[in-house]
């Protein structure tokens, strides 16, 4: 079976989130949308709240689990016999960056990185400015799915 971890804090899910997801679903047999757990870090969505957007927004998708962890990435996919690690890139910075850590998760283990790269509709969009939206109390509803909005 080709089990995909998909890691995220998804504070919240995103329409860019979602394409990823939806295209990796053609490649893997399974995906697991992984949120990770950071006490260091302040989150606009409590953990409950991510799981169901999650959940009712993939209810009707076998293929997809959700789940919750902390430490390190690569111990979750081993730990849940999953080989593949599945990010989405939208520019340079996040190449830069995701290069970094998927280098430093095969020095770990024998997980391998796949990227694919955002839709040019979804390429601008991220939890941080869906949230900064949402604080300043703007139209939120194209750049999130419909378990979001509600």
């Amino acid at each position: 079976m080709r089990r995909a971890v998909f890691p995220g804090s998804f504070d919240p899910i995103t329409l860019g989130h979602s394409d990823i997801i939806n295209r990796g679903l053609h490649l893997f047999d399974e995906i697991i949308l992984a949120i990770g757990i950071n006490a260091d870090k302040k989150y606009m969505f409590e953990l409950e709240r991510r799981v169901s957007f999650i959940e009712e927004l993939y209810k009707d998708e076998p293929k997809v689990k959700v789940m919750t962890y902390k430490g390190l990435t690569v111990n979750f996919c081993q730990q849940n016999d999953a080989h593949f690690i599945l990010r989405g890139l939208r520019n340079p910075a996040d190449f830069e960056f995701e290069k970094a850590i998927a280098h430093t998760n095969r020095l770990l283990s024998d997980i391998e990185t796949v990227f694919l790269l955002t839709s040019t509709k979804t390429s601008y969009i991220s939890s941080s400015i869906v949230r900064d939206v949402m604080r300043n109390d703007g139209d939120y509803s194209l750049l999130v799915p419909k378990t979001v909005q509600k």
